[in-house]
């Protein structure tokens, strides 16, 4: 099944390919360098995932799929949330966000966060559904690892001595929130299929 993931961010694009396996063929908006994002206006990770998969399924003659995802930290009563990628500013770079967050938890007792994917189908301007995932754990005084990207460096997993950023590629793809997320999107896939 041919899907068109509504990012042109390469890591998430890789790691969407690792999770949903050979059976699907995932290309990116790297190929189509003049199909514009929306912005992103919604006020949950859920209305901008379809947003994105709406937007880009009205131009296309292809399923897509668009995700939104991010860190939710309760000292931050959920901040930075959707605006997990922009944080630090707009043009922010994942070290700017992460100085940022050390920045404001710096005498916060309650390190407690979780990481939220949601991912919408859309197909010819028709959302299909959404699913989502979440991983619970805590943001570390600095940051491990480096390996993924995004918070993966300061984001401990509940149960795991490991940052995101210091796991193996195939664990952090066993327990991630866009794991979850992905597997439950099999499983929707399957029932848009049928």
């Amino acid at each position: 099944m041919d899907l068109l993931l509504a990012t042109r961010n390469a890591n998430k694009t890789r790691e969407f390919r690792e999770l949903l396996g050979g059976q699907f063929k995932i290309t990116d908006l790297s190929s189509l360098p003049s199909l514009a994002l929306p912005e992103e206006t919604g006020r949950t990770f859920e209305q901008n995932a379809i947003l994105k998969a709406v937007t880009v399924s009205t131009t296309v003659d292809k399923l897509v799929i668009a995700d939104d995802s991010g860190l939710e930290v309760d000292a931050l009563q959920g901040a930075p949330g959707i605006y997990s990628a922009r944080y630090a500013g707009e043009t922010a770079s994942d070290a700017t966000n992460i100085d940022k967050l050390l920045r404001e938890l710096r005498s916060a007792p309650n390190r407690s966060a979780r990481f939220r994917c949601v991912i919408a189908p859309a197909y010819a301007g028709k959302v299909l559904g959404t699913v989502a995932g979440v991983i619970e754990g805590a943001i570390l005084d600095q940051p491990r690892g480096a390996a993924g990207f995004g918070y993966d460096p300061v984001f401990q997993p509940t149960g795991f001595e490991q940052t995101f950023a210091e796991m193996a590629p195939q664990l952090k793809n066993k327990i991630s929130h866009r794991a979850k997320a992905a597997a439950a999107l099999r499983e929707k896939l399957r029932e848009i299929r049928d």
